[in-house]
């Protein structure tokens, strides 16, 4: 289904609201973004019409609502970073920017009515199962409560951010902007700015500002390999194509993803392919950077893979403007007017950009979760989260999580993984409405074979071979990437098996 043309910048002035109600409903859905909208778009597809949505924020769109700073874009192509079922023909570049990402999901919102679920302005801090009933409860953090029989967690992985812990953060006199919280209303020209990261989001952003301030300092902690980023502006013929003819549109993203699948072979395990990719990046590095010493600091140690692989054209060229430095000196505090690095200079600023990520929860939860018996979800996770499938806890029935435990992917779309996972939780949750059921518990065993499973397959991959990166817990578990093709995720998501599960029904005995 192709969703009607869109408008570029469209907004919801007034938000609708879901009707408050005290009644149970079948489904709760934390986060109204991609995952969120996606599972209550397929839910209601399917019959499932009882939903609500809880969303913290007083619109829908989720990371691409929190992340505008500058240059933010998507770095899978267009055409496969959004839904196979809701395809838009009128991407006007091949990576589109944040901007234009959001405007996809606030159309998706609007053209399949989904606002009319949401309740804004509810930001969940305890999700709470009740044995007795089979019923959870979400509450707010002003006190609201909601019921419902089925809970699916589409906060996402990348949905809180915090500056990170320096000493003296608190001493720096002048202005400090986070990267999923940017401060739009600050007057960069003729600043002396600094950015700390140089990870995603920090090679999106520091093209833009090298612009626009008097002088950008980049500090840089570990070089990542950088491939280069093929992005051009979509020709009107292409457009008018994709809208006429469909399965044109269809063939493009099957093409990419083929493509993107093949680079599993290079990014996610260590293979000829893997020194292939490494020479691409490295040329790419020598032809955009003279300075010798400056392709030296540049220059990865670590394998490819083992870090997110960066997408840019534009941020090498950036690092080499007059007005730009790159120190690699490790930042020893912040203080009063600046930053001191290592070796004793105290760099001074009157902004600092931290573009250092998001608190990924691989060993916690974002909010307080309790499940059968009292047992803790943040606990049971403290050494590394673990789920079936990625997408159930046992211990925590009828509750689904939106790329959960190892489901992150390395090399492809993530709403391809999304669209596995909302397809798995429809049929688990049709299942239920249909038959009665009470609770739906994944068997400890189940869960515990899957995870070992996981495990090893992980030892053998690229993530796991030494590098110290935001896949990893502390103590070098990695509870969040897939160890596969994204064909093999979506094999693994097909079948729903109810024997895997412990399944008590409303008025029964547990089978």
């Amino acid at each position: 289904m192709t969703i009607p043309t869109m408008k570029s910048g469209a907004r919801k002035a007034t938000p609708r609201q879901a009707p408050a109600t005290n009644k149970p409903h079948d489904v709760l859905i934390v986060g109204a973004g991609f995952a969120g909208l996606g599972a209550a778009l397929r839910l209601q597809q399917e019959g499932v019409g009882d939903l609500v949505i809880l969303e913290r924020a007083d619109d829908v769109g989720g990371t691409w609502r929190d992340n505008s700073y500058p240059g933010a874009a998507c770095d899978i192509p267009s055409n496969l970073y959004s839904f196979s079922f809701a395809p838009n023909p009128d991407w006007s570049r091949s990576f589109a920017g944040s901007r234009e990402i959001l405007d996809y999901v606030h159309h998706l919102a609007d053209h399949y009515n989904l606002r009319q679920l949401v309740r804004f302005g509810r930001d969940v801090s305890h999700l709470r199962y009740d044995d007795k009933t089979g019923l959870w409860t979400a509450v707010t953090q002003t006190g609201e409560t909601f019921q419902a029989r089925s809970v699916v967690m589409a906060q996402g992985p990348l949905s809180n951010a915090s500056f990170p812990d320096i000493p003296g953060l608190d001493e720096f006199k002048g202005h400090k902007i986070h990267s999923a919280r940017w401060d739009h209303d600050y007057d960069f020209n003729r600043k002396r700015v600094a950015v700390i990261g140089t990870g995603a989001s920090g090679v999106q952003i520091v093209p833009e500002l090298v612009k626009k301030v008097d002088k950008l300092t980049v500090f840089q902690r570990t070089p990542g390999w950088v491939m280069p980023r093929p992005d051009f502006a979509t020709p009107q013929w292409n457009k008018l194509l994709f809208r006429r003819v469909p399965k044109a549109q269809e063939s493009v993203r099957r093409a990419l993803y083929l493509a993107h699948e093949s680079m599993a072979l290079g990014i996610i395990w260590n293979s000829p392919l893997t020194g292939l990719l490494e020479r691409v990046s490295e040329a790419h590095l020598n032809h955009q950077v003279k300075d010798a010493w400056m392709r030296r600091q540049l220059k990865p140690d670590f394998r490819i893979g083992c870090k997110r692989v960066l997408m840019s054209s534009d941020y090498y060229p950036a690092l080499q403007r007059d007005n730009c430095r790159l120190i690699t000196w490790p930042i020893a505090r912040l203080c009063e007017n600046g930053i001191r690095t290592a070796e004793g200079i105290e760099h001074q600023f009157d902004c600092i950009v931290f573009a250092t990520g998001f608190d990924v929860s691989n060993n916690g939860t974002p909010f307080k979760v309790t499940g059968s018996k009292g047992r803790d979800l943040d606990t049971d996770w403290k050494r590394g989260a673990q789920a079936y499938k990625s997408i159930n806890v046992a211990g925590y029935p009828n509750l689904f999580i939106t790329f959960g435990p190892n489901s992150g992917p390395g090399h492809n779309s993530a709403l391809v993984y999304m669209e596995s996972q909302i397809e798995y939780l429809v049929k688990a949750v049709k299942m239920m409405t249909s038959e009665g059921i009470k609770s739906l518990d994944v068997r400890k065993d189940v869960q515990r074979r899957h995870n070992h499973d996981i495990q090893k397959r992980l030892a053998k991959t690229n993530w796991n071979s030494g590098c110290k990166s935001w896949y990893l817990t502390e103590d070098g578990f990695n509870a969040t990437m897939f160890p596969g093709f994204a064909s093999q995720y979506a094999r693994q998501m097909e079948g729903f098996d109810p024997g895997d599960y412990r399944v008590v029904r409303v008025a029964g005995r547990p089978q």
